[in-house]
């Protein structure tokens, strides 16, 4: 990376004045760095997560309860992104948070890569937490490195930081995957925790290049708010610890005593809090508009998110049991298919950005509308188009890889008409009170899609059974055209944003 940095020309006294990464700040470097390898442990753990709960060398659990597990972190992750985003900005700020969060999801790995099931859900819960503390804070520590919203750098930049989101997605279940799956798991998980450890020392190491303002808590809570919430939280995790005794020395604890709560709160909390901003008379005519034609993004959204995050457990574990995982007779690792989306990523994400400015010269580039409806629409044909490996299975047969790759490109094709719109139409639709809280908001869209995935599962619901996929494939697809039928209505919610 040392290579890239090279002399520019840009304002005295701008975080990272004398050289630049790529024609950037050169914090960007380390920020791109950190990301990088976070998301190398992240994705690398993730891949083996569902894999390892249902291996007889692992827990040996059911399909469903190792679907629920998957889907109840993988929730708690985007939930906890709220409360991390408010840490950042009330109590240590951003650059503290974020070290705090690589070090707590740094020993979550740890905790994971010992050989005891006693720890590994300690460990999971590490990981959840850190992840929430970090993935609102780095990003904000982005926009910090340019001066302000109309720097013509700042989009490039963060789109260069994306990019290392991707090549760590990309290269943890390579790595990761094949050591967990081929060598040991706890291993790979060992494995997922020196790649945090090296984020961390690149964070900690390249600090000096980042922007001052990341040290500084932007509205600190003052002496009377410190002991309220210290007092509450106090009080919640009293009651939790109390109930959680009373039913562990009961004798009839079981895993759904901590599935089912967590799982309800990721539907509860995100409609809790669309209805108080909804409900909040501070917002003017406008931005009660605007939020009423959000509502129909975020659950269009959640539906999106609830079929493709399946792509990591119910497709992953279809493809451990009942797909033939080889291509020109070589055997390749379960896990090496969640390389499949970031690098489709990276490679169409170019292609989308031309085209898109390419049909706007013409006066010919689909609404924010369209494009959302376009994505519910494939990520129910990529569950359409599942269907027919699952009729192989059934008819005593290994499906083979191709369908499952093309399906994983279905989806990635939906998700470039869908995220980086539901990004953006968040940021324009935000009411002005909540414009620092609104991307929280957006990653609840996640929270609600992975938590029904939970719920379902819980249920004792099979989501390998075709019945249930071609439903969920169809709830997808009606969610996409309903979107499209009452495009103007949206519209018309939606004011001056376009």
């Amino acid at each position: 990376m040392a290579s890239s940095l090279t002399k520019d020309s840009v304002s005295p006294g701008s975080p990272g004045s004398e050289r630049t990464f790529f024609g950037h700040p050169r914090g960007l470097a380390t920020l791109f760095m950190t990301e990088m390898w976070e998301r190398f442990s992240y994705y690398g753990m993730r891949a083996l997560l569902p894999l390892y709960l249902v291996a007889p060398g692992g827990l040996h659990l059911d399909a469903a309860t190792a679907t629920a597990i998957y889907s109840v972190y993988v929730s708690l992750v985007y939930l906890l992104a709220l409360p991390g985003g408010w840490f950042g900005d009330r109590v240590w700020g951003p650059r503290k948070t974020v070290a705090v969060a690589s070090a707590v999801i740094m020993l979550g790995h740890l905790t994971l890569a010992l050989p005891a099931s006693g720890t590994f859900y300690g460990g999971l819960g590490l990981v959840a937490i850190g992840s929430g503390l970090l993935k609102a804070n780095i990003s904000t520590m982005v926009g910090q490195l340019y001066d302000g919203p109309d720097d013509p750098r700042r989009d490039g930049g963060f789109t260069v930081f994306y990019m290392g989101i991707n090549l760590g997605a990309f290269a943890a279940p390579l790595v990761i995957g094949t050591i967990g799956e081929n060598v040991d798991w706890h291993l790979g998980f060992a494995l997922a925790a020196l790649g945090m450890a090296l984020g961390l020392a690149q964070f900690l190491l390249g600090g000096r290049h980042l922007a001052p303002a990341s040290s500084t808590v932007p509205k600190p809570l003052s002496a009377a708010e410190k002991y309220t919430t210290l007092r509450k939280s106090a009080l919640w995790a009293g009651i939790a610890v109390v109930f959680y005794a009373i039913v562990g020395f009961s004798g009839s604890y079981t895993l759904n005593w901590i599935l089912v709560p967590l799982t309800l709160l990721g539907v509860i909390i995100p409609v809790m809090v669309l209805t108080r901003i909804k409900r909040d008379r501070e917002l003017d005519r406008a931005e009660q508009s605007k939020m009423s034609a959000y509502i129909w993004f975020f659950v269009a959204a959640a539906v999106f998110w609830m079929i493709y995050d399946q792509g990591g457990s119910t497709l992953s574990l279809f493809a451990d049991s009942s797909a033939e995982n080889s291509v020109f007779g070589w055997e390749f690792p379960v896990s090496w298919y969640q390389s499949v989306n970031p690098v489709l990523i990276m490679a169409l994400a170019p292609v989308f950005a031309w085209f898109w400015l390419a049909l706007n010269r013409r006066g010919k580039e689909p609404s924010t509308i369209v494009k959302f409806g376009s994505g519910l629409v494939l990520v129910g044909t990529s569950f359409f188009l599942f269907l027919a490996p699952l009729s192989i299975a059934e008819g005593g047969h290994k499906a083979a890889a191709m369908w499952l790759v093309a399906i994983y490109f279905t989806q990635t094709v939906g998700e470039l008409l869908l995220s980086p719109v539901g990004l953006s139409v968040t940021t324009k639709m935000a009411p002005a009170k909540y414009a620092s809280q609104m991307m929280g908001v957006w990653f609840l869209a996640v929270t609600a899609g992975d938590a029904t995935t939970g719920l379902l599962s819980i249920a004792g619901v099979d989501l390998n059974k075709s019945g249930v996929v071609a439903l969920e494939a169809t709830l997808a697809v009606l969610a996409g055209v309903a979107v499209w039928m009452y495009r103007n209505k949206v519209k018309q919610l939606m004011g001056d944003v376009r």
